[in-house]
């Protein structure tokens, strides 16, 4: 009979890089995962005073005007992925966020990963979505939904004139509902030239909302401003 030690020491063996991985990021990993994808931005290389922040799957009535309202008073600016089905009677918002300096990116029409779509289907997403969403601005930034992609769905952002993006600190506050562990994650991992995912929709939205509070002045302190994507790799 295998003695519950052997069975503990096992279960640490095969626990702790999962629990490593999950309050660990390091840029090297990240990296890694991105390699052969040089269409995919991660992060941006170089000594940056500046990350750059993405807000995935609003607009939200209800959860988008308390980030709104956070960002405009630490003078932050988000890439937001919008979804372009919950467009529809938040165009005052969406409007809002281009006025604000904020930038729209296109995260396709309905909250699913991407990747499960045929080619024919994720171009038509991605072509519905872009007709809804420039009319607010020019746009630039594709990301698929779930983070999960493919060669030919960044063949087919390109020529519709997209550059694609995912991040490099993820604070899994799509699936762990706890603010303080998402702004522990973001501080703990946060280096300059990164890209922050965080979400908006239903609940999630006031959870952002309160992990902004957190974050931002202490991104603040040490002295990395918040900004666009665009922006962050154009400086």
């Amino acid at each position: 009979m295998v003695s519950r030690r052997i069975l503990g020491v096992g279960f640490v063996a095969l626990t702790f890089p999962l629990v490593s991985a999950l309050f660990a990021q390091p840029r090297w990993l990240v990296g890694l995962l991105g390699r052969g994808s040089a269409d995919v931005v991660f992060f941006v290389d170089g000594p940056k005073p500046a990350v750059a922040l993405t807000i995935d799957d609003g607009p939200d009535g209800g959860a988008t005007p308390r980030i709104l309202d956070v960002l405009a008073r630490h003078e932050a600016r988000a890439t937001f992925f919008l979804i372009s089905s919950r467009v529809p009677g938040n165009e005052a918002l969406v409007s809002r966020m281009v006025a604000e300096g904020h930038e729209l990116g296109n995260h396709l029409t309905r909250d699913e990963p991407s990747v499960w779509l045929s080619a024919r289907e994720f171009e038509a997403a991605l072509v519905e979505a872009d007709s809804v969403l420039s009319r607010f601005g020019q746009m630039r930034w594709f990301r698929p939904g779930s983070g999960w992609y493919s060669d030919t769905m960044l063949a087919i952002a390109r020529a519709r004139g997209y550059r694609s993006a995912l991040g490099s600190v993820y604070p899994y506050d799509a699936l762990i509902p706890w603010p303080r562990f998402a702004a522990y994650q973001i501080l703990n991992n946060v280096r300059a030239g990164d890209v922050i995912v965080l979400h908006d929709g239903g609940a999630r939205g006031p959870r952002t909302a309160a992990v902004l509070e957190e974050i931002l002045p202490a991104l603040e302190r040490r002295g990395l401003a918040v900004v666009t994507l665009s922006e962050l790799v154009a400086r």
